[in-house]
């Protein structure tokens, strides 16, 4: 149903607030509307190719109500090297607000304050008392925005940051719904997380179980979609199409150079021309330096052009070998900071699957796309020292498919590889609550010390008799949730919004379904 006549609180991030810039334009007819721009890289910065589609572009809008958090970033810079700490309001706050994650736990929501977990060095590591008062910040100017413009609804369209993981606990504490998009991977789907994604929604678990009761005459469109899944040949999700997940060739040098050369004028842009490079001086925690940042990028392409050939670190896999299938995940990302917080170091589940795998059989690492080239080698080199650890050649096929259906089962934190592991019936084992984790076959790990009984399992090479499972489970994404394919809304806008033309049609499509799904649960 069309909002009417209530306050939606928009929380935008740089791309991400793309759709729902389109949605504000449509809703404002009808409704009050505020949009929360909470990262002050993008606020506090002059225009510039970073924020002159996003922020920029909200505030020419005089029908939208704009929040910033300048103020705190101000604030948190007058005491960056000393923090005023308050012990008595942080434990009234963290008593108040940790439904969902305590205050360690939300911290982890930030790859500002996870460094020791990642490899972007153009964060600078900062310590404990200025993570605690930044997040002490947010709460404060959080609660002061909610009193201000008491938002009936909150919308989202991402998980990660600290910003998120403060307003989700606010909102739960003033009963305010808080809407994000869910990734169930089913095709385009997407789906409403009423939770940020942490865990799963029990509107979802109890339509999964209405239609599990299902006949499977009544399914029938969804047993032959499982079928069909396991004659293909390729399995990787059409979203994913033009991609780096999708991208399985090393760049020319040529195209290095001009990757560099767009990096290079982009941060120019954003030092010079529009004049940040002052401000980014005196709070390297928040306006990291642009210099660490083209160095990054330097490294990173070169070192993924050396490793997307042969090289000392991956290994071609071996026919009729026994193994588990783990591929790794983008670091950092919601996927397992918000997901799996417990789970972010992968060496250390590399470490434990490795331990727990019966005699005789491998573990095979498998690199993701986005990681190569960001990934410290040292990385790859303390792996690879596990005897029965192989770090395998990332494109020695061109699809996931093989890599899943040569296996004995696949171990992933959060992945999207659990998912085609269960639609084609092998056993998967995750370390974070998601929604796919309903579907038979794919098992939660509870604790890292029942993985040796749970690999045991992968022993009997039976297909999974889960069809009826998979099918329910699809069928419950289709009936809660709406095909749109975000990457589309993402990146269509940036040249769109800069330049004053129109949505493609396709982009308008997906717009629509975003709309409908957004308003079917308002």
């Amino acid at each position: 149903m069309r909002p009417y006549n209530k306050r939606i609180l928009m929380m935008c991030k740089e791309t991400y607030s793309y759709p729902l810039y389109y949605l504000a334009r449509e809703w404002k007819r009808d409704n009050e509307i505020a949009a929360f721009f909470f990262n002050p890289t993008e606020t506090k910065y002059n225009e510039c190719d970073l924020n002159d589609t996003t922020y920029y572009k909200f505030l020419e809008d005089p029908g939208v109500i704009v929040y910033n958090s300048n103020h705190i970033a101000d604030e948190f810079t007058e005491h960056y090297n000393l923090p005023i700490i308050d012990n008595d309001e942080l434990k009234c706050l963290e008593s108040q607000f940790s439904h969902f994650k305590n205050f360690n736990l939300q911290i982890l929501t930030t790859q500002y304050f996870t460094r020791h977990y990642h490899f972007r060095n153009y964060f600078v590591e900062c310590t404990y008392e200025q993570q605690m008062y930044w997040l002490v910040l947010n709460y404060r100017h959080i609660l002061n925005i909610i009193d201000e413009f008491k938002p009936d609804i909150i919308i989202d369209t991402d998980s990660a940051e600290l910003a998120r993981a403060v307003l989700i606990e606010v909102a739960y504490n003033k009963k305010i719904p808080y809407l994000t998009l869910e990734y169930p991977r089913y095709e385009t789907f997407k789906t409403i997380s009423y939770r940020q994604g942490y865990g799963i929604d029990e509107y979802f678990i109890e339509t999964y179980e209405k239609l599990y009761k299902k006949s499977q005459e009544c399914l029938k469109e969804e047993y032959r979609y499982v079928g069909e899944f396991r004659s293909k040949t390729n399995i990787m999700s059409s979203e994913f199409k033009g991609d780096v997940t999708a991208s399985y060739k090393a760049d020319s040098v040529f195209q290095i150079l001009k990757n560099l050369a767009d990096n290079i004028h982009y941060f120019y842009n954003q030092d010079y021309e529009a004049k940040n490079l002052e401000l980014k001086r005196t709070n390297k925690v928040l306006y990291p330096d642009s210099w660490e940042y083209i160095k990054f990028y330097t490294r990173y392409y070169f070192t993924k052009r050396k490793l997307m050939h042969k090289n000392k670190y991956f290994v071609n896999p071996v026919e009729g070998e026994d193994y588990i299938y783990m591929p790794l995940h983008l670091i950092p990302e919601s996927s397992t900071s918000v997901k799996a917080p417990f789970y972010i170091d992968e060496l250390n589940i590399i470490e434990a699957v490795s331990k727990a795998l019966p005699a005789g059989w491998y573990l095979y690492v498998k690199e993701h796309q986005s990681m190569v080239g960001e990934r410290g080698i040292d990385f790859y080199e303390r792996a690879s020292k596990i005897p029965n650890v192989k770090l395998v050649q990332l494109n020695y096929y061109q699809d996931p498919k093989p890599w899943i259906q040569n296996s004995r089962g696949v171990v992933t934190i959060t992945g999207t590889t659990a998912y085609e592991a269960a639609l084609m019936g092998k056993r998967a084992f995750v370390f974070g609550d998601v929604m796919f984790q309903l579907i038979d076959g794919i098992t939660r790990v509870n604790s890292i010390e029942d993985l040796p009984g749970l690999l045991k399992m992968c022993v009997d090479t039976t297909p999974l008799d889960n069809i009826h499972s998979c099918a329910s489970y699809i069928a419950a994404v289709k009936e809660v949730g709406e095909p749109v394919n975000i990457k589309t809304l993402l990146k269509e806008p940036l040249l769109v919004l800069r330049f004053g033309d129109e949505l493609s049609e396709d982009a308008k499509c997906e717009l629509r379904h975003l709309k409908n799904l957004f308003e079917r649960y308002m």
